[in-house]
């Protein structure tokens, strides 16, 4: 059966195009899987047809059929990896910004899944055919350093310590405006919006607890460069919690404003630190990525110097 969704425009989304639309709330569909789906009439303007150029207005409502994902061989492609460690059991990547992790609707292809396939065929079958390895996963446009499992006993092992909130994670975060103070904490439950399915929301209904603790790196005209631990890991958790202070990343189209600021694709977050006990041989670990150069760039934009790491 499809997976039915509704969504109601709002002013922040009026003037956009539909498929932008459709893609800004469904992050794991590619904008060409978008149009397919707007071309076979599963995609709905107020109950009626439309085409994929058509800019929507406010209190417009959208409906999407998005059809099953179809479990099928997931193919090798020769898509270079950023490794900082590998062993028999481990593996650790450095993922850019603009790849998904794992397939997905209308992402078969070009995902970190599809590369890891292609450099190592012994991942871990705990998550099935789509997931093979994945023990946790960033945002398509969040980037930096993920854990992958080479076998099922490190899989439960590692995930294990993510349940456990001993693993070491730590985020490189542009927000909005001036946070009041220069270290804090967030703990605020996060779950599903209710008022929004495709997102996560601080709310007391269906919730789960998250805390994210920041200090504040650096402070510029109306933004602030921020570092961020989290004690917990719940989708979105760093994503809501400073769109919940009224502080939304930079980027965030989601979370915060609707035009992204110096013309980012997507949040300005990075997974700079991953630290965890090796699930073999007991030794602890730890990894830091530095920023990627098009995050590098804002913050010379701003005159602030990137995090030495």
């Amino acid at each position: 059966m499809p997976r039915n969704e509704s969504y109601l425009v709002g002013a922040g989304d009026a003037g956009k195009r539909l498929d932008v639309f459709v893609a800004s709330m469904e992050e794991e569909l590619s904008r060409s899987f978008v149009q397919k789906l707007i071309s076979e009439g599963l995609v709905l303007v107020n109950g009626k047809g439309a085409k994929a150029n058509h800019r929507l207005k406010e209190g417009d409502e959208v409906a999407v059929a998005i059809p099953p994902p179809v479990e099928l061989d997931v193919l090798p492609e020769p898509i270079p990896l950023d490794i900082y460690y590998e062993d028999a059991d481990v593996l650790v990547i450095n993922k850019p910004r603009g790849m998904v992790v794992h397939p997905a609707e209308g992402n078969y292809t070009g995902t970190l899944v599809n590369a890891l396939l292609y450099h190592c065929r012994d991942l871990s079958g705990i998550n099935g055919v789509l997931r093979p390895g994945i023990v946790h996963r960033i945002d398509k446009d969040t980037s930096g350093l993920l854990m992958v499992a080479k076998n099922d006993q490190a899989h439960e092992r590692l995930a294990e310590q993510l349940k456990e909130h001993t693993v070491t994670r730590g985020y490189l975060a542009l927000a909005h405006g001036a946070l009041k103070y220069d270290i804090g904490v967030v703990d605020a439950p996060i779950g599903r919006d209710p008022g929004d399915r495709q997102k996560m929301a601080v709310t007391g209904r269906n919730a789960k607890r998250a805390v994210t603790h920041y200090r504040v790196l650096g402070r510029a005209q109306n933004y602030t460069l921020l570092e961020l631990r989290l004690e917990t890991g719940r989708t979105h958790q760093i994503r809501v919690h400073l769109s919940y202070t009224g502080h939304p990343l930079v980027g965030d189209t989601r979370y915060g404003p609707a035009r992204p600021h110096f013309n980012l694709d997507g949040q300005f977050l990075h997974a700079y630190l991953l630290g965890f006990v090796h699930p073999r041989t007991g030794e602890y670990l730890e990894f830091k990525a530095p920023l990627p150069e098009e995050l590098s760039a804002v913050l010379e934009k701003l005159g602030l110097e990137p995090p030495v790491i």
